[in-house]
């Protein structure tokens, strides 16, 4: 009997809990997720067949970095991805200590690093993250690495009708934009972390992409879509 009501107890707790807003919150992470990958020049040109076989759905290919680096093994890549059936995705990694925005989105279409109307290809991803032995954040204030993001995005935008994805971490938005909101509305979010959770997100967005690992059953990095196929297959809309 003393249990009964003591269980019947916690249950109005948990319930008065709820009403107020202090019951635990429940997981930001959709139900619905399609699993992916990313990967650059070191892992060649994997088998793209068999990665679809164990559940992925979509794959980030390294394409350029700066003004002066392109991925040897990219068009191998990012056409053997497309005809396993996997949507695909040209990434470009910032170096924003070299050249303008706008510059590095020219080159990263220049260099194959474009949008197809096949419905098989995400735009083009920009990767924000520091470099080792370089200045955090490249040494630019805040507003300025805003501006540069907004330079890239808008030269991106003009050339292939798409606004990048934008690959970075909590800790590297926050201390190199100051946390701007500026891109939340109109910029997919692929968002870094390692661990079992996405944990904080920043800048205003919702993540749609989490790249969780740095192995795993998928080649190269884990990731992760947060939504239905469906949901993925419209970012490969005009």
């Amino acid at each position: 009997m003393a249990e009964k009501v003591i269980f019947r107890m916690v249950a109005v707790l948990v319930a008065l809990a709820a009403v107020v807003g202090f019951a635990p919150a429940a997981s930001a992470q959709p139900a619905a997720q399609v699993a992916g990958f990313d990967i650059s020049a070191s892992q060649g040109v994997p088998d793209f067949a068999a990665a679809k076989a164990a559940g992925a759905g979509f794959v980030f290919v390294k394409d350029t970095a700066g003004v002066g680096y392109v991925n040897p093994n990219y068009l191998a890549q990012f056409r053997a991805a497309k005809a396993a059936g996997l949507y695909r995705a040209a990434y470009h990694y910032a170096r924003p200590d070299k050249t303008g925005g706008a510059e590095q989105a020219a080159y990263l279409h220049t260099n194959d690093g474009k949008w197809f109307a096949d419905g098989m290809t995400l735009p083009p991803a920009l990767d924000l993250e520091d470099t080792p032995n370089v200045a955090p954040c490249y040494g630019l204030a805040p507003a300025d690495m805003v501006a540069w993001i907004r330079d890239f995005s808008t030269e991106l935008q003009r050339r292939t009708g798409h606004t990048p994805i934008i690959y970075t971490t909590n800790l590297w938005w926050r201390a190199c934009t100051g946390n701007s909101t500026a891109f939340a509305a109109d910029h997919v979010l692929w968002l870094a972390r390692y661990n079992t959770s996405m944990g904080e997100v920043p800048g205003g967005w919702t993540a749609k992409f989490w790249q969780s690992a740095v192995a795993g059953p998928l080649p190269g990095n884990q990731d992760t879509f947060f939504g239905g196929p469906g949901e993925l297959r419209s970012l490969t809309a005009s």
